[in-house]
């Protein structure tokens, strides 16, 4: 025993002071580091998965950041843009006012009627804000239609292409007189009771004539689309675009002739 010690203490002083025994511990080396790699190798593979599934669980929730933010900016682009479509509207239409020598004010769609026999729209403003039945309405292009019924915060607009309404209207390059009617979903007027002869163009403008002292005269109404002479017909078959854009317009303004001037309320005059 006594002897296994002490020649265990002279090999690991030559080993130690030398390198008599630097080959055996090479060889050695190599017959060991497969078991060593063995023994480790749980350890690393374990190692290895908890960062693999750490790191995709941070990439899952940089990605789940990234998509919310993406939604997010794209929701404020288009509310942006929605806004901007907005400004141009009402830029628009405060343009187009300052054309007009009544007194206006602005309104802004709040419902369309779903009965399709009828054309007609809600709009935010009401008695409180001086409005009346009869009341010309316009876009940023031309003559939309009348208030026929008011409420306290609200009112009623039927539009121009409404097959029950009719509005005096004259060429504005002949002064020829006539009355333009609705189509309904057509989206469309009409020229009743035009002889064949009636000097009347493709592309004649229209506006309205003031007969009838609901609208005043030169609003633009819409241009001629099409002339058909029907044989055997006293009458022309004329159809008209509407200037206004019925369908797009979200914002309209209300006129207010002279005479009701002074009986507006929440009303502005852009040529003060």
């Amino acid at each position: 025993m006594l002897l296994s010690i002490l020649a265990s203490i002279a090999l690991f002083i030559i080993d130690s002071r030398s390198d008599y025994f630097f080959p055996f511990h090479s060889v050695l080396s190599t017959i060991v580091y497969p078991i060593q790699a063995s023994a480790s190798m749980p350890n690393d593979i374990a190692s290895w998965m908890k960062g693999y599934f750490r790191d995709r669980k941070q990439l899952q929730e940089k990605n789940a950041v990234l998509e919310i933010t993406n939604l997010l900016n794209h929701v404020r682009i288009q509310k942006m843009k929605a806004l901007e479509r907005e400004n141009v509207s009402l830029r628009e239409l405060l343009g187009s006012s300052f054309y007009l020598h009544e007194r206006v004010l602005v309104a802004e769609l709040l419902a369309i009627d779903l009965d399709p026999f009828s054309q007609q729209v809600i709009i935010d403003k009401g008695r409180r804000s001086g409005v009346f039945a009869g009341q010309p309405v316009l876009d940023a292009t031309g003559v939309m239609g009348q208030v026929i019924e008011v409420t306290p915060f609200a009112s009623r607009v039927i539009l121009l292409v409404d097959p029950s309404h009719g509005i005096p209207v004259q060429l504005n390059r002949t002064g020829l007189r006539a009355v333009a009617t609705g189509k309904g979903l057509a989206g469309i007027l009409q020229l009743k009771h035009l002889p064949h002869n009636a000097d009347v163009q493709k592309g004649d403008l229209l506006v309205t004539s003031g007969l009838g002292g609901l609208f005043p005269a030169g609003y633009p109404v819409g241009r001629i689309a099409s002339i058909y002479l029907p044989q055997g017909e006293a009458f022309a078959e004329i159809i008209v675009n509407p200037a206004a854009k019925m369908d797009l317009s979200s914002e309209v303004l209300l006129v207010f002739p002279a005479l009701r001037q002074q009986k507006t309320v929440k009303s502005y005059n852009l040529f003060r």
